[in-house]
């Protein structure tokens, strides 16, 4: 479902250049859930940019639910990031003065889809939030807020969950609140990339990728997994 072959990123030019990441093999297959994991300046922001489409790689080739993304033009990506990918942030990235409801009907605006409001809010059902639905942002509490966002990434049916440090900004309550969603996500068929440095998450996950100098330098299936 997801392969990067011989994947790298150089940022500069001239004689000032600095390598990011790679070249990097991977390969991840659908259904799966898998921790991208690493100190600073190890790569992961630069792989999640990558896998999430917001960057392109400097050489090689990813392709994502069989679709070379690798050379593909802004509105393309565009495209693949608001169909393909749902996201996650650490920060949320709610609108503060919009409905629960609004704030995950709004990819479906985006891509013009039919039906939004009773996608959106079957979504927030999903979430366990459908009683939530016309609450503002700050009327919810952080566990909460990520959950609003976990439905918005659903929404669309994406193909990957990108979640990047989703559990940054979250008391240790809440962090297993949220990380048992995204297995229980992944229990049910949805694939599940997480970006994160917190080993207590990745225990979550089934497969753990470390990151060091921008070359993967462990990967791991896990024996014991931490399950919703």
């Amino acid at each position: 479902m997801i392969e990067l072959d011989g994947v790298s990123k150089i940022y500069g030019n001239g004689s000032v250049k600095v390598r990011a990441l790679g070249p990097v093999d991977l390969f991840i297959e659908e259904g799966d859930f898998v921790a991208i994991m690493g100190p600073s300046g190890s790569g992961k922001s630069t792989m999640m940019n990558i896998l999430g489409c917001l960057d392109v790689p400097s050489s090689g080739r990813y392709s994502l639910d069989g679709i070379d993304v690798s050379k593909l033009k802004d509105n393309k990506l565009a495209g693949i990031r608001n169909t393909r990918i749902g996201f996650v942030f650490q920060s949320f990235n709610l609108i503060a003065r919009t409905s629960a409801l609004r704030n995950v009907e709004l990819p479906l605006v985006y891509a013009r889809s039919a039906n939004r409001r009773n996608r959106a809010r079957a979504a927030l059902e999903r979430v366990g939030l459908g009683e939530r639905a016309d609450h503002m942002p700050n009327e919810l509490s952080g566990g909460q807020q990520q959950r609003v966002a976990v439905a918005r990434a659903l929404v669309t049916e994406p193909a990957m969950i990108l979640a990047d440090e989703p559990t940054g900004n979250l008391d240790t309550s809440s962090t297993v609140e949220i990380m048992k969603l995204l297995a229980e996500l992944n229990d049910s068929g949805r694939t599940v990339v997480l970006i994160t440095h917190e080993p207590e998450v990745a225990e979550f996950a089934k497969r753990v990728i470390e990151l060091r100098d921008g070359q993967i330098v462990r990967d791991v299936r896990q024996q014991q997994v931490i399950h919703s």
